[in-house]
């Protein structure tokens, strides 16, 4: 028969009771092994009642569904790309958003796209040779209403809109759930973020437009090349914030 100093003994020197669980007080003469099992059966319950509160506040283990956080997606949302701040950096708005082809709607996805594009200020054609800029802005929402798209989300970080590897991604702290800045190449840039169930995407792209003169004669062959959008980065974020915001009020 062991003794008991030798059950003691068992968890060793380094374990005190409260990391054994109260499980080492020393059982009364008589009876142990009823005891023993009394003892076991109220740890299971405990551990069980523990595991089912886990599951039951945090989804442990079960197929919870994402949190929409109140965003809406649907046919309107591409009026909520104001843009107003990337409007004021590049110069106006050249054309309003307007839904690209590919909406979804369905118990498990709501998804839809929507384009835009902004142009640079009228200049003197001795200072442009009739030359202006254009930045491209597209937006994609998705709400994922059945499973949770965060793990698929930074799987595909560094994969942009395109189809193309970016050439690098930033993680942009203080947006939703995670949010990324991919640089695909230096006239090409997406933010992407995720919150909950919902997954938004705004991308800019530059390029440049031709104003013919007015005799119609053909544009020069040195065509300049379009501008960086990395100095609209910041610009892309603020509208962002804007965009999530009347995304949940819509």
């Amino acid at each position: 028969m062991i003794s008991e100093p030798e059950l003691i003994d068992e968890f060793g020197p380094q374990h005190s009771a409260e990391a054994v669980g109260g499980f080492d007080r020393k059982p009364t003469p008589g009876r142990r092994g009823g005891h023993g099992l009394l003892w076991g059966a109220a740890g299971a319950l405990a551990a069980s009642a523990v595991w089912a509160t886990a599951v039951f506040a945090y989804g442990i283990g079960g197929d919870r569904k994402p949190d929409t956080h109140g965003y809406q997606v649907g046919g309107r949302s591409c009026s909520v790309m104001q843009m107003t701040t990337l409007t004021a950096s590049v110069g106006k708005r050249a054309e309003a958003p307007s839904l690209v082809p590919g909406t979804i709607e369905t118990p498990a996805l709501d998804s839809v796209s929507c384009a835009m594009s902004l142009a640079s200020p009228d200049a003197p054609a001795e200072n442009d040779h009739g030359w202006s800029y254009r930045l491209h802005v597209g937006m994609s929402v998705e709400l994922h209403k059945e499973t949770d798209p965060l793990p698929e989300f930074d799987a595909r970080k560094d994969s942009s809109v395109w189809g193309n590897d970016a050439e690098r991604s930033e993680l942009v702290p203080g947006l939703g759930d995670r949010a990324y800045l991919l640089v695909v190449d230096e006239q090409t840039s997406e933010l992407r973020v995720v919150e909950g169930g919902a997954v938004i995407k705004l991308s800019i792209s530059a390029s440049m437009d031709y104003a013919a003169a007015e005799d119609g004669g053909e544009p020069p062959l040195d065509e300049p090349d379009p501008p960086a959008v990395e100095p609209y980065h910041a610009d892309l974020i603020t509208d962002m914030r804007d965009v999530m915001k009347k995304l949940r009020t819509a």
